[in-house]
């Protein structure tokens, strides 16, 4: 699908978002397991938490969705079932990693698998930890999807890991719960915390010292009432967008405010965004406010070491504000973003070609000079729905009309993107 997007002359107004996807996933998969129904209020839309709920079914768990609440009927730690045919994980590489931990406690063979974008990731990262638990897990060229599990009987361990990754931590966190002991994983730089917040909320024992964190196993989970917070990483198109267009003021109600993932707006009010929480309250230990963001001209700046692993979901949108601002934008440390649902950085530097903007690519991030103005053009999500999305975001400030090829790609984590900036664009 083709999307044309004019340019805004400013935005107004409010808005709330569908529930994190992250905080959506996690529910969903630790209600599986637990003891009990668990009532998801606000659940993510997203295409990919579809397609966590539908692997779940598969693995014979009830589920029920009603609009945005969806009930879970868990079945416990040991009761789950073979699954008579693959499971689909979609585009998610949440989906893959995380549900792999849970499948690795599973006494069965399971076998779950993705599209093409999705066959196209490394999964090393979390065969290479279950394998040492005492799972079995062949891969296609030993790294790639589909995953084929073998589980049961697993051991508990210490795992570092060797780059930072929520969802390895989390994989094996999962794991951990089916193994007699204590399961622990060391963080070279802390990630976001949502697995250790859910599973304390569902009655899993977790201990975290620094960058430690360990979970013990066969614990008894139960289940729980929860409402997800609005998603952080979906308001960064928003947030972008409104201090790109000048004149622009938007509240955004309800919002995912954890302290691992407020490195955005912690990195955007250094660079000068006028940024506000209006209102901070908490569910089921998850943070949540109203946030007003104003137009600013920002300064520009580095990203690099834990700060890029903190806003690897962020850079491409931060990449157009880089454009606009000061002294540009220079990105280190995130080769990560080379094997997201396209290669990040090579198809952001591609589009924001495409619109005239200089971009200088490395390895590991690229450099943006500020200073500059986006020209319409022809652009491409590359399947990619934060690519999609931090296109739409550039094409509003762009000097006319700009088509957005394969724009449906924003359905994976918000099939209300669209309609959502068009409620507070003004043309």
């Amino acid at each position: 699908m083709t999307r044309t997007v004019r340019p805004a002359t400013r935005l107004s107004g409010s808005l709330r978002l569908p529930g994190d996807k992250s905080i959506s996933h996690r529910y969903a998969m630790l209600a599986a397991i637990a003891e009990g129904t668990t009532r998801i209020r606000n659940y993510s839309s997203a295409g990919d938490c579809a397609s966590t709920l539908g692997a779940l079914e598969a693995l014979g768990v009830p589920v029920d969705r009603r609009g945005d609440e969806v009930v879970i009927e868990g079945r416990g730690l040991a009761g789950l079932r073979q699954p008579d045919r693959a499971l689909d994980a979609g585009n998610s590489g949440s989906t893959i990693r995380m549900l792999a931990g849970i499948l690795a406690g599973q006494p069965f063979r399971a076998v779950i698998a993705g599209d093409e974008s999705l066959s196209r990731r490394p999964m090393d990262r979390v065969i290479r930890p279950l394998e040492q638990m005492g799972a079995t897990v062949r891969a296609r060229d030993g790294r790639y999807p589909p995953l084929e599990i073998v589980g049961g009987n697993l051991k508990p361990i210490e795992y570092e890991l060797p780059v930072a990754s929520a969802q390895v931590k989390t994989c094996v966190l999962f794991a951990g719960l089916y193994a007699e002991g204590v399961t622990t994983v060391i963080e070279p730089v802390r990630t976001r915390d949502h697995t250790e917040i859910a599973l304390r909320e569902f009655g899993a024992e977790v201990c975290v010292e620094g960058r430690r964190i360990s979970v013990r196993g066969r614990a008894r989970l139960k289940a729980r009432e929860l409402e997800v917070p609005g998603d952080l990483s979906s308001a960064a198109f928003f947030l972008a967008a409104s201090l790109l267009v000048p004149d622009s003021e938007l509240i955004i109600e309800g919002v995912g405010l954890n302290p691992t993932r407020a490195a955005l707006l912690d990195f955007l009010a250094s660079q000068g965004a006028a940024i506000r929480v209006l209102r901070l309250g908490q569910s089921a230990g998850e943070p949540a406010g109203d946030v007003l963001v104003r137009h600013s001209r920002l300064s520009g700046g580095v990203i690099e070491g834990a700060l890029a692993a903190a806003l690897i979901d962020e850079i491409p949108v931060l990449a157009v504000l880089g454009a606009a601002s000061r002294d540009g934008l220079l990105v280190r440390d995130a080769a990560e973003l080379r094997v997201k649902e396209s290669d990040r950085i090579a198809t952001m530097a591609e589009n924001l070609r495409r619109m005239g903007i200089e971009i200088e690519e490395a390895p590991d991030g690229f450099r943006v000079p500020g200073n500059q103005r986006f020209r319409a053009a022809e652009l491409d999500s590359f399947g990619d729905h934060r690519i999609a999305m931090a296109c739409a975001v550039a094409a509003l400030a762009a000097d006319g009309e700009t088509q957005i090829h394969g724009a449906e790609a924003a359905g994976v984590s918000l099939p209300e993107f669209f309609r959502l900036l068009e409620a507070v664009v003004q043309d």
